[in-house]
């Protein structure tokens, strides 16, 4: 009798007895006012017309603006013609694109992705080496698009000594809110360039007496390689490596060996197992 009425008393609040779907929706957990469902932000992505204008004003440094395609009127028209003015990368998207990636639900047809931190000039980075009287050692990557592969990188390059890393603008990842965790805070003390045209900024790096090293799986052997000296030393993509344009635009190159049955490594792993060859060469 008393199991019975214990029965009763935990139908009564929802606890007893099998239900099905529509009926167990009825007993799920009420959120608590004021709660708000847990979610990932993205604290580098800006979102309506006069945010983004002033972002542009101030000079801040941004990865990309997207907009909605055909949005080209009134306040967008103004937002193109700055972002065009200042070399930003524009992309339109569908609107569709930006209701998905819009955490406020108010984008208002664009948004900008701006970077975890400020941007330097090639030239900054070959003074600052001059200034510690060293010979420049720049990480030039070309095409790294995975976040935590340019995270990694910045942490090995910092450790390792080197003076700068220089990225494209296109097909590659930026200084977004990822790469800045996954570089444990490199990207603090890491001066990061970014420029139009990779070839472009080699030639500058060979008149200013830099060597160009291209890390290449059919390269010479990495160990047999002279990289001391004032170097940049080029890393590729993680899946089609170093461009045609740029390997031949190369003074050498840099091989890893490899004795297994895969035939590449991850493009930061790379990256650091030929920094630290450098530092080999160049300290021990």
């Amino acid at each position: 009798m008393e199991k019975r009425k214990n029965e009763e008393r935990r139908k009564e609040r929802g606890f007893g007895g099998r239900k099905s779907d529509g009926e167990r929706k009825l007993f799920r957990p009420r959120r608590e006012e004021g709660q708000i469902e847990e979610r990932e932000q993205n604290e580098n992505q800006l979102e309506g017309r006069n945010a983004i204008l002033e972002v542009l004003r101030s000079g801040r440094d941004i990865e990309k603006i997207m907009v909605s395609k055909g949005n080209v009127e009134g306040t967008i028209k103004r937002i193109i013609a700055m972002a065009a003015e200042k070399g930003v990368v524009i992309q339109e998207v569908s609107r569709q694109k930006l209701d998905e990636i819009s955490q406020t639900k108010n984008h208002q047809g664009v948004i900008a992705l701006v970077s975890a931190h400020n941007y330097v000039e090639v030239e900054d980075i070959l003074t600052a080496a001059r200034e510690k009287g060293e010979d420049p050692f720049v990480l030039l990557l070309d095409g790294i698009t995975d976040p935590h592969n340019l995270g990694a990188i910045l942490r090995t390059a910092e450790c390792a000594g080197v003076h700068g890393v220089i990225i494209p603008k296109r097909r590659s990842v930026g200084l977004n809110a990822t790469v800045g965790k996954t570089s444990a805070g490199a990207i603090e003390y890491m001066p990061v360039a970014r420029v139009t045209n990779i070839v472009q900024t080699m030639e500058y790096l060979k008149k200013e007496g830099l060597w160009i090293a291209c890390a290449d799986m059919k390269g010479l052997d990495h160990f047999d390689t002279n990289m001391k000296g004032p170097l940049a030393l080029v890393i590729g993509s993680e899946g089609d490596g170093v461009s045609r344009l740029v390997k031949e635009n190369c003074d050498f190159t840099a091989a890893i060996p490899m004795y297994g049955k895969i035939s590449s490594l991850n493009a930061s792993v790379a990256a650091a197992l030929l920094m630290y060859e450098v530092v080999r060469q160049r300290r021990f």
